[in-house]
């Protein structure tokens, strides 16, 4: 329902439906994502509509969250699942669902907040036939995808090319991490404004719990040393590296630990055969007693799958920022991770996780045996990682940073200023990141 007395405003997630099952297909940290900073963003006053494609015939067109917060799932092709790398020719119609909704509902929304390049065209494309201010956040690169040397997908260049237009044309750009700030500098443009602002965690969610009674309620041994991964399979995750990480801690001796695998979908999907990859080494070293695969995982039950862990393993190629990180350390686990974009952020070594070169099968070995093997110190970490993710990431404060920048937005374009940055050289540094301390009484004066 629509508000006389609240600013709409919307964000456009293409792919990832905010009101769709976490785990479900493609389904992972941009659908969080939105999901959460549009039901935050609600409770500091404003109406948000998020704007998703319609997957399934059977799904509802629209799903009411909170009476100021909705997905909109518009008609953008045929109502059925398809890969992101050939989605493209669909955004057209989506544009227009779109626009026909707007006229519909007699609604106009003067801001926008898009979320991934297929996003970035359509919030480009409507801000050529409206006024309105555009924000973006991108949650993958291409310019850093591409880099690794896999087979580029027929909409790589223009992927490349939207990435730098939007950088280029939008209000403002959400990085979520200084290293991601930094990797737009350098990867893609030195035009356009930047402002940091990090994603968070539901902290109400993911918490310290009891590791015996999650033990327990998952059916694991109270006396195994337990290593964890979550996400998705995908070669530039680096699932293989941390197979064969837990072969050799294995071939060291440590019989007493396993590998708890979480995620994935069906083999019809893009991640079925790196599904099937990942479990021919796992035959192949000998390991299937040893590696669980514990399939999709409900984000009611994943705090536990962290809660009973020892420690989270994140060995991802990239990471623009690492929603996994702060949720396995809001539950008070330790990470070891890949030291690369935004796990850099989030992690701090030595108290909160450890930090190891990407694809170095021994240095994560190492550093997962560093964790399992000194209590003492592993403890500490838990109790750190935990304070650290409730000080930094909660839903609530990235919703408050957010809000701030909207009306700052909303007011520049009201007194017909021009964004700092817009279409300007910067060629000294990155602009400084930007977290706006702002209480909550403030920011609830939309």
């Amino acid at each position: 329902m629509q508000s006389l007395h609240r600013q709409a405003i919307a964000l456009i997630s293409d792919h990832a439906d905010p009101a769709a099952d976490i785990g479900l297909e493609e389904a992972g940290g941009q659908n969080v994502y939105v999901r959460h900073v549009g039901e935050n963003l609600a409770t500091l006053g404003w109406q948000v509509d998020m704007f998703t494609r319609k997957v399934h015939p059977e799904d509802d067109d629209i799903v009411q969250h909170s009476p100021h917060c909705r997905t909109i799932r518009l008609k953008a092709g045929a109502e059925t699942y398809i890969p992101r790398d050939r989605l493209f020719e669909q955004m057209p119609e989506f544009v227009k669902s779109f626009q026909s909704f707007q006229s519909s509902e007699g609604v106009h929304y003067p801001l926008i907040h898009t979320n991934y390049w297929l996003s970035a065209w359509v919030g480009l494309e409507l801000q050529k036939t409206s006024a309105v201010q555009l924000l973006h956040t991108y949650h993958s690169l291409g310019a850093v995808k591409y880099q690794s040397g896999q087979s580029r997908p027929a909409s790589a260049d223009l992927r490349l090319q939207i990435e730098r237009e939007i950088l280029e044309r939008a209000n403002c750009i959400v990085a979520t991490s200084p290293q991601e700030a930094q990797t737009l500098r350098s990867h893609v443009s030195t035009y356009g404004r930047i402002e940091m602002i990090p994603c968070g965690t539901d902290t109400s969610n993911f918490r310290l719990m009891s590791k015996t009674d999650a033990r327990n309620l998952l059916k694991l041994d109270q006396h195994e040393q337990i290593i964890l991964y979550v996400g998705r399979f995908d070669p530039r995750k680096g699932i293989e590296t941390l197979v064969r990480a837990f072969a050799l801690l294995k071939q060291q001796g440590q019989q007493n630990i396993k590998l708890v695998i979480v995620g994935g979908s069906s083999p019809q999907m893009p991640d079925g055969e790196e599904r099937v990859r990942i479990a021919e080494i796992v035959n192949e070293l000998g390991l299937n007693l040893e590696v669980i695969f514990a399939g999709q995982i409900g984000h009611d039950i994943l705090p536990f799958y962290y809660t009973a862990a020892d420690v989270c393993v994140i060995p991802s190629h990239y990471e623009p920022f690492g929603l996994v990180a702060i949720e396995a350390m809001a539950c008070g686990t330790p990470v070891v991770a890949s030291d690369v974009g935004g796990l850099k952020f989030t992690i701090i070594p030595e108290q909160t996780g450890l930090l190891v070169p990407p694809q170095d099968v021994v240095a994560f070995a190492n550093a997962i045996h560093r964790i399992l093997f000194d209590e003492l110190w592993a403890r500490k970490m838990r109790k750190q990682a935990s304070a650290n993710v409730n000080q930094r990431f909660t839903w609530g404060g990235v919703a408050i940073q957010l809000s701030e920048l909207y009306r700052h937005v909303l007011a520049q374009s009201i007194m017909h200023e021009q964004p700092h940055n817009l279409r300007t050289p910067d060629s000294r540094n990155i602009p400084k990141s930007v977290i706006y301390q702002r209480t909550l009484q403030s920011a609830t004066k939309v």
